[in-house]
């Protein structure tokens, strides 16, 4: 048997290779009792996060431009969402003012209660660029946080190690970043992240430049982080898969402006692994996914775009 990230590239293979109808398959909504009964507990918990009526308009040149426009959702402590939609929906905006990098122009979000109107340790950020201090060694980088919020240089190590061997990378505390390979980057930021504890997690599709089987290497890496301490996610991808692989809800935006579609819960259960590519109700799920975000367009034959095609070699030097 080989790695999961081999695991899962073989059955996203195999299940490419199959021909099911949606007619074949369940309704996503439909639940086994397990997952039903975890959505019970998830709403008994109480909420992290509320985003309510918000919005965000810019100035341009053109005129007006709504961003976003009345978004409202919650998330519960410890759940895992996932924010999908089309490009233009307006995903890196909603999360960079949930963050607190970028102000709404409208609505309010809400971080246990309390309105969130600048950046704060209480909010981590994880991008999907590199944004590790390249002249600062592994540690120092974990550690740059706790000593900006005035912790003592002992206990920012001390925190910083305990946080590197969670993510794996004890062994590289002394290597700086461009020693590292994507993949071990990214748990590096992962690391600096939640070193300060935060209540939410705030991931801007972290995993996008990374390839193929590194990204399922640290989505399967995040699920294990995520088990084992007390944080709440947010996650953005343009990845249907990764959205059903890793989210307990998805949050589906529509683009033009930039507006909750659905707010799906997953159900395929708990714990993950990557047989479940092929199942009913994964299947179902990227079915609904791909209803929601690549609706089929009618295009006639006087719209079609047709190539001008212009001739760059010699006529004479023939490829078939």
């Amino acid at each position: 048997m080989g790695s999961v990230a081999e695991q899962k590239l073989m059955a996203k293979d195999e299940m490419e290779g199959m021909d099911v109808s949606t007619e074949q398959l369940p309704s996503y909504l439909q639940q086994s009792d397990a997952v039903r009964e975890r959505f019970a507990k998830i709403q008994q918990r109480e909420v992290i996060l509320e985003v309510k009526q918000l919005g965000k308009t810019y100035e341009s040149a053109q005129g007006k431009v709504v961003a976003l426009r009345d978004v409202n959702f919650s998330i519960h402590r410890r759940e895992l969402v996932c924010v999908i939609g089309p490009s233009g929906c307006g995903k890196s905006t909603l999360i960079r003012m949930l963050a607190g990098l970028e102000p709404h122009t409208s609505g309010e979000v809400l971080l246990d209660g309390k309105p969130v109107d600048g950046p704060g340790s209480d909010r981590g950020m994880v991008f999907q660029g590199y944004t590790l201090f390249p002249w600062l060694t592994v540690k120092k980088n974990v550690m740059f946080g706790p000593e900006m919020n005035n912790h003592g240089k002992l206990e920012a190590e001390r925190n910083a190690l305990m946080w590197l061997d969670l993510v794996g990378l004890s062994k590289f505390a002394d290597a700086y970043p461009h020693q590292l390979s994507g993949g071990m980057k990214q748990r590096v930021a992962i690391a600096r992240a939640l070193v300060n504890q935060p209540r939410i997690l705030l991931m801007d599709e972290p995993f996008g430049a990374l390839d193929a089987q590194t990204r399922i290497k640290m989505q399967t890496h995040l699920l294990d982080i995520w088990k084992n301490i007390d944080v709440t996610i947010l996650f953005i991808t343009h990845d249907l898969d990764e959205a059903i692989f890793l989210a307990d809800r998805i949050l589906v935006l529509k683009a033009h402006p930039g507006e909750v579609q659905e707010f799906i819960e997953v159900p395929v259960p708990r714990p993950r692994h990557p047989g479940q590519i092929s199942s009913a109700e994964y299947l179902a799920t990227k079915a609904r996914l791909e209803e929601l975000i690549h609706p089929p367009v009618e295009v006639s034959e006087d719209d079609e775009v047709k190539p001008h095609m212009i001739r760059f070699t010699n006529i004479v030097d023939n490829v078939e």
